[in-house]
């Protein structure tokens, strides 16, 4: 093992302590555990890709990431905002990344058919959400589903890791919105959103390091048991 992936590996067992911590306090309904493991989780997992040596755009992506986490703690109109704002400057980094490193060989039929689901949730998720969204969210949650949308379709072409990681950004960021519009919602809806979110997160970031060097590729066999 050389040193640099032994440094890095306790970055990622802490960012998968962190990302259990936070989930356990979200089932125990701790507001102040939560308030305490969440702005570990995206510093860490950034921590991880620098002593990989991986593309700083990805560590970008991820510390925007962290910018809109802590945004979001904050409950109030503005700070949700300008937490959507970092997330989207994240989905712009993604977006360049999935350029530079997709692949180039997605067979035309199948990529046609990606692009009309997403096109199809895009549009269902925000016709149905529009009527119950307040008037002054509706043009920003419309601006920022488009922008994810195109990360989350962008994301499949560099593999079904990082495929999934973006369909379960979008999944997430929907429980939110379904939030914001006051649909009714399951049990603990927080611990679905940020099990989402971890997830997609992990898997994006993954999927970047496979794609970058066949020597990152074994980011997902490493950390599979020690992520939750």
């Amino acid at each position: 093992m050389t040193e640099t992936s032994a440094g890095a590996k306790p970055l990622l067992a802490a960012f998968a302590l962190a990302a259990t911590g936070d989930l356990a306090a979200l089932l125990a309904g701790s507001d102040t555990a939560h308030t305490v493991f969440k702005p570990l989780l995206m510093p860490l997992l950034a921590g991880y890709v620098v002593a990989v040596k991986g593309p700083r755009l990805l560590t970008a992506a991820l510390l925007f990431g962290w910018g809109g986490d802590i945004l979001l703690l904050a409950d109030a109109d503005p700070a949700f905002l300008a937490g959507m704002g970092s997330f989207a400057a994240g989905h712009v980094c993604y977006l360049v990344l999935f350029k530079r490193h997709g692949r180039n060989g997605t067979a035309r039929a199948r990529e046609g058919w990606l692009v009309a689901a997403y096109a199809a949730a895009l549009i269902g998720t925000v016709v149905l959400l529009w009527p119950d969204l307040p008037a002054d969210m509706r043009g920003p949650v419309a601006g920022y589903s488009l922008l994810l949308t195109a990360m989350a379709f962008a994301a499949t072409r560099l593999g079904p890791v990082a495929g999934a990681g973006g369909a379960l950004f979008l999944l997430s960021d929907t429980l939110i919105a379904t939030g914001i519009a006051e649909w009714p919602q399951a049990p603990r809806p927080d611990f679905w959103i940020m099990l989402t979110y971890i997830a997609a997160q992990f898997l994006l970031t993954a999927g970047v390091l496979a794609a970058r060097s066949p020597r990152t590729a074994r980011l997902t066999s490493e950390s599979a048991a020690a992520t939750p």
